[in-house]
């Protein structure tokens, strides 16, 4: 779920909130129950985990993985004969 910022128009409290995309925004302050408008964050955003996003979006380069192909050697075209004899 995604954490979304808040301030105060009356206190200046701000504040975060770990919400649904579906929820309703909030619309009162915890401190004095007044309006509030939603910021827009700098942090974050989305990080997705498991088997269907690892292979292609944070999968480290040169790291094959279940079943992919091997990574050949990055020096191969230079003469390299293959890492395992480095």
């Amino acid at each position: 779920m995604p954490t979304y910022e808040y301030e105060c128009l009356s206190c200046k409290h701000r504040f975060e909130v770990l919400q649904s995309i579906k929820a309703k925004p909030v619309t009162k302050c915890p401190k004095c129950s007044k309006k509030v408008r939603k910021l827009i964050s700098s942090t974050g955003g989305f990080i997705f985990k498991g088997p269907g996003f690892y292979a292609t979006d944070y999968k480290k380069a040169g790291v094959p993985s279940g079943d992919s192909k091997p990574v050949s050697c990055p020096q191969a075209g230079q003469g390299c004969t293959g890492c395992s004899s480095h």
